[in-house]
């Protein structure tokens, strides 16, 4: 997975951040990855306003903003529509959009 997020965009940064997350950005965190007994996690930290078509977004659905990919032993992941989500979340990030703060009420 970590090929395919450097073949999407040669500069994005991978950082290990948070007790040895590895991270990943450019103009902002594209995706943090996670690794546990059975699975790999691959959250993208917009990715409630990214367009899925490939749908490989399968967990944290129900969240406001993030959206992940959880990777089991064996399954094969969409090289080019993963590749593609990736780009999606850089040109995101790039266009300095991100949510509107919630306005007061006077």
């Amino acid at each position: 997975m970590r090929t395919l997020i450097k073949q999407a965009d040669n500069d994005v940064v991978e950082e290990w951040k948070w007790m040895g997350t590895p991270v990943w950005s450019l103009d902002g965190i594209i995706c943090t990855g996670e690794s546990y007994k059975n699975k790999v996690k691959l959250t993208f930290a917009k990715g409630a306003s990214l367009k899925d078509p490939a749908s490989l977004f399968n967990a944290s659905l129900d969240g406001n903003a993030r959206r992940a990919i959880d990777i089991h032993e064996g399954e094969e992941v969409d090289g080019a529509a993963f590749k593609a989500l990736v780009r999606e979340a850089i040109a995101l990030n790039s266009s300095g959009k991100s949510k509107p703060a919630k306005k007061l009420k006077p």
